[in-house]
């Protein structure tokens, strides 16, 4: 992994307060003083240490201030106090908020691969596990590739939009693309009002105000590429201020799909610019055509298929391997799954997925007597 600078803020070193820095500028001022006096005062003739090197207990004897010395010295440090206060960026937060911002103080690291090989290898694991999100596969493929072969310092994908019936995986295989890439994952379900707010955050004096998933994804991790899922994103409502403002998740998301304009985001509720360029975006949607042009434009669809009986039992045989479940649950899932009467619905992986866990659940869990 590689770090790059994540914030816009400077930090001080919290050792160096404003005692530190008055007995700093006092030590200061006594040695540039005692340049002023005879050298034979300060040291006898025979004595072994330079005069330069006589110790501050030493001069303290020999060099004393005042009250107007003191006076200078306190203001001096307020003074220099307040302009690290201005400089940092972080004069308008509450303590607690800048000391949440803090761990980013060494910038934040970004998952990278090693090289094209290993993009090969993500990419052949992802298709093996859904075989029918090729097209999506194929372009975190392309995308892997390329961050290799430019040289870039980590991972960057394009905004992807996964656009496919329900109950085919779309966020599942978010979730997976994420795990192979051992990077931080955050699914975000659009379809509560206030979405918009649970991406971003909120700007203090709304109700509640809230950092939001974005950055507490980032700060919990300090990880700068991580995979951000939107499920149904088309299905978002808008969120109202106390004042009738209206704000949607389109126009929250916009400014953090642009790379440019991402790469100096200003977060709602912090108010500080941080570099948002590098996460992963992954929108699903049922019907992208209920999404506005500029979101559109931003992460172009990527359509995506049903997927067949026999891909489902696939996966399920996989999956229920991963979860080291009997081969008698397996093929029980299997056979309810073929049975006739369910035929004329579509394969469904979400119903596949729920049960599997909840034959895990009977397998791995207590026996009621």
């Amino acid at each position: 992994m590689s770090t790059i600078p994540f914030i816009e803020a400077r930090f001080f070193n919290p050792a160096e307060g404003r005692i530190e820095l008055e007995t700093r500028l006092m030590r200061h001022l006594r040695k540039l003083r005692c340049k002023r006096i005879p050298p034979d005062l300060l040291a006898p003739p025979d004595a072994v240490d330079a005069p330069d090197k006589v110790s501050d207990a030493d001069l303290m004897g020999i060099v004393r201030f005042s009250d107007d010395d003191e006076a200078r010295i306190k203001r001096r440090v307020k003074r220099l106090m307040e302009c690290r206060k201005a400089a940092s960026g972080l004069e308008h937060l509450k303590r607690d908020d800048r000391e949440r911002l803090e761990v980013l103080k060494d910038g934040a690291r970004l998952i990278s691969l090693r090289n094209e090989h290993q993009a090969d290898e993500l990419a052949a694991a992802l298709h093996e596990d859904m075989p029918w999100m090729a097209p999506a596969t194929e372009v975190v493929w392309h995308a892997m590739r390329r961050s290799v072969r430019e040289g870039w310092p980590g991972l960057r994908v394009p905004p992807l939009l996964l656009d496919g019936p329900p109950g085919i995986g779309k966020s599942h295989w978010a979730r997976r693309l994420g795990a192979l890439l051992s990077t931080s994952t955050a699914v975000i379900e659009a379809t509560g009002e206030n979405a918009s707010f649970g991406i971003v955050g909120s700007q203090r004096g709304w109700g509640g105000s809230h950092p939001g998933r974005l950055i507490e994804t980032v700060l919990q991790s300090r990880i700068a590429n991580p995979v951000m899922v939107v499920d149904e994103v088309e299905k978002a409502g808008r969120a109202t201020s106390t004042s009738g403002q209206a704000f949607g998740l389109a126009e929250a998301l916009l400014p953090l799909l642009e790379p440019l304009t991402a790469k100096r985001w200003s977060c709602p509720y912090y108010q500080v610019k941080f570099d948002m360029s590098w996460v992963i975006w992954v929108l699903t949607s049922n019907d992208c055509r209920l999404l506005p042009e500029p979101l559109l434009s931003r992460s172009p669809p990527i359509r995506l298929r049903h997927l067949t009986l026999a891909e489902l039992l696939a996966f399920v045989r996989r999956e229920g391997a991963k979860r080291d479940l009997s081969e008698t649950s397996i093929e029980a899932i299997c056979e309810i799954l073929s049975h006739p009467s369910l035929q004329q619905h579509r394969p469904s992986l979400r119903v596949a997925a729920r049960m599997l866990q909840r034959a895990a659940d009977l397998e791995q869990g207590p026996t009621l007597h």
